[in-house]
């Protein structure tokens, strides 16, 4: 483990997080959140999938007000209404999704979004500010006058970390900044982070990656359930005892009701499947009959194998037979005829026309079947719609109204409810099949699956959440930097999940 930060004005608090909380729809996200931040010091922030550490991310950069509680910066309580009223305070945000433009130069990068940028900006005084500033965190051999589209996604993301550092930032909060890194780039974010704390700005640090919390950070605190279970130094915990404080008591198996052997003649058989950069050699057979489900966080690879199956990595490499069939996995529609349907973890994005009506959004990949010569035919659109509703338990009276007005858990049955019932789809792949779902959402949608499986489809999913994966995988594949970690058959817990998704074996 590297030395934690030393930062010359280490000692005096300068982030003191009190009593936060927030609540959604009167569904409280953050109950109850404190923890200090020291000047200089690094400070972990852990917790499972829905703890509560986005919404806290989001309240201390500006991006939510809380419901209760306060934000203290040098003993001075401050509301943050808006990302630059956080800004002027002193706070920055890297977030897990880069913000930088690659058409951009490196200098114009950082100046974007800088609210003390003035309207006739002096390049000459602002070149030399940026290469105080990356030089000042090791990055000698980038130029600010560099297009961004040059750089590597590492040196992307320290070119995101710098432009935090250009505005001036007593708290720098960094989420998720090595998700897509490889162990070279991260290891440069890392170097980057320790200057910043050097300097005696406080810093943030979230991340999934537990080994990686406490090889950099002083201390973490782990958030459960919308609650601060603690606060310790890294130095005191390891991997194992980190998992058990964000889980509590880790979560078994639920009991599931009795299923149909696994169809072996109706089998989605993958070899030596391959994705540059993102993914190397997966194997598996998945019969019908039986949920597969692939463990892992940002960056695993998991997400990668569904999207290959799909078509949508064109480099991909491999074999993929479906009932015996070849899969030209290749291209998007052409996998697609071969009986591959695919549910893709942004619904708003890749998967629903947010503007038409819930009814078009049903029946909007089936049109050809439901007419003759290119015309639909009414009649039966409406008893397709009116089927695909009931089995994917959308209320009726709704059908006709925007899908974008829908919950997200109705979204996510309407994406999902497009690919059932369908005799020419006999793989379901599902990334993330409840992002953003609340709880009565999430069992209708597990209860879809199961169904799905049991009336003899090939069902795989990719997930980050635990619960998920012990609900539904009747066999649960755990993924990390590409490659499969772990296999379990029944024999899956929390903790083993967890360390695997996070920590992985050594030499893995």
């Amino acid at each position: 483990m590297n030395a934690p930060s030393t930062g010359q004005t280490r000692g005096r608090v300068q982030v003191r997080v009190e009593g936060l909380a927030r609540a959604f729809n009167g569904i409280p996200a953050v109950r109850e959140a404190s923890f200090t931040v020291g000047a200089g010091e690094i400070h972990g922030l852990c917790g499972h999938n829905g703890a509560g550490k986005s919404t806290v991310v989001k309240m201390l950069s500006g991006q939510l007000p809380p419901d209760r509680g306060r934000i203290v910066l040098d003993g001075e309580a401050v509301e943050l209404g808006s990302r630059q009223a956080a800004q002027r305070k002193g706070v920055a945000l890297v977030d897990q999704e880069l913000s930088v433009v690659p058409a951009l130069t490196v200098l114009e990068n950082m100046l974007l979004g800088d609210i003390d940028v003035p309207f006739v900006n002096h390049r000459r005084r602002a070149t030399a500010r940026a290469r105080q500033i990356l030089d000042g965190m090791g990055l000698e051999r980038i130029s600010p006058d560099q297009p961004l589209s040059a750089l590597s996604i590492g040196e992307r993301q320290l070119v995101e970390i710098a432009k935090a550092l250009s505005q001036n930032a007593r708290l720098v909060i960094l989420d998720e900044p090595t998700a897509t890194l490889s162990d070279v780039e991260s290891a440069h974010v890392f170097a980057a982070i320790r200057r910043i704390a050097a300097t005696g700005r406080a810093v943030i640090f979230v991340s999934h990656r537990l080994s990686e919390v406490l090889e950099l950070c002083d201390s973490v605190t782990v958030l459960r359930d919308g609650r601060t279970v603690g606060t310790t130094p890294t130095k005191d915990l390891s991997v194992d005892e980190l998992i058990v404080r964000m889980l509590g008591e880790a979560p078994g198996r639920l009991a599931a009701a009795e299923r149909p052997d696994a169809d072996l003649g109706h089998a989605l058989r993958i070899a030596e499947l391959r994705v540059p950069g993102r993914l190397a050699d997966f194997s598996l057979t998945a019969p019908a009959g039986r949920i597969h489900a692939l463990a892992g966080q940002l960056g695993s690879g998991a997400s990668d194998v569904l999207r290959a199956l799909a078509g949508l990595h064109p480099t991909a490499t491999g074999t993929v037979v479906l009932n015996d069939r070849a899969v030209p996995f290749r291209d998007p529609v052409r996998a697609a005829r071969s009986g591959v349907g695919f549910v893709s973890n942004d619904r708003k994005s890749e998967g629903l026309f947010l503007g038409r009506s819930v009814a078009w959004n049903l029946v909007a990949t089936r049109l050809p079947s439901l007419g003759r010569g290119g015309v639909v035919r009414p009649r039966r659109e409406q008893d397709a719609v009116r089927s695909l509703a009931e089995l994917a338990g959308l209320p009726q009276p709704r059908l006709g109204e925007p899908v974008a007005a829908l919950s997200g858990g109705n979204q996510q049955k309407a994406f999902v409810g497009r690919c059932l019932g369908r005799p020419d789809v006999f793989a379901l792949l599902l990334d993330e099949p409840t992002r953003g779902v609340d709880v009565g959402g999430r069992a209708a949608i597990h209860r879809l699956l199961r169904e799905a499986a049991d009336a003899g489809l090939v069902v795989m999913i990719a997930s980050t959440e635990l619960e998920e994966l012990l609900e539904l995988g009747d066999v649960i594949i755990t993924m990390r930097d590409g490659r499969v970690v772990g296999r379990y058959e029944g024999d899956a817990n929390g903790s083993r999940l967890m360390r695997d998704m996070t920590h992985g074996v050594e030499g893995a």
